[in-house]
């Protein structure tokens, strides 16, 4: 019989816990959720930053965090990445509350269903690998369905440069793509 592992949390002292938490997570709170406010507007703060915090306390059990800021705005922006694309999957109406023409699709098929979930799987992947600015245009554009002048308000930036790091991210994108073709 094995003996049972410890959780990852309990190797590190629940003071030592306490007081990270509040000395170097804590100030940067208000920031992540200005944050995540203006560019996950779709998305609660409140359930992204608990889902952070986890993350953070799973993270710091194992692993030495160099830029506690960095790596709370890091995990806070995956996060809300992961639910954003959960929510595109995923419906939240369990399928005993869908009225009869939502449940039966006389266009589509279960696979084709299925590849395109996969397809948008992998573009969500493939945008997630871009550098910062780049990834946040390409994500409010496919993900939130904005517009380049909607981004350009936003990001405070002209839609000329919107316009560019959208066309350098499709590029990105492609090649991504390629290369996990390639790669199978």
């Amino acid at each position: 019989m094995s003996q049972p592992t410890a959780h990852p949390l309990s190797c590190v002292p629940p003071a030592e816990t306490s007081r990270w938490l509040t000395e170097e997570i804590l100030p940067h709170e208000a920031e992540v959720r200005g944050y995540l406010q203006n560019h996950f507007p779709n998305l609660e703060a409140d359930d992204v930053v608990q889902e952070s915090y986890l993350k953070l306390l799973r993270m710091r059990a194992t692993h030495r965090i160099a830029s506690t800021r960095a790596y709370f705005f890091s995990v806070a922006r995956n996060t809300a990445l992961t639910m954003l694309r959960r929510r595109k999957i995923y419906s939240s109406v369990p399928v005993n509350e869908l009225t009869g023409s939502l449940v039966i699709d006389g266009g589509r098929d279960a696979a084709e269903i299925v590849n395109s979930e996969q397809q948008l799987a992998l573009v969500v992947g493939a945008i997630e690998q871009l550098p910062g600015r780049c990834r946040e245009i390409v994500s409010l554009l496919a993900l939130d369905g904005l517009s380049y002048a909607e981004i350009a308000a936003r990001l405070r930036l002209s839609e000329s440069t919107v316009r560019v790091q959208t066309a350098r991210g499709i590029r990105k994108i492609t090649a991504y793509l390629r290369e996990l073709r390639e790669a199978q």
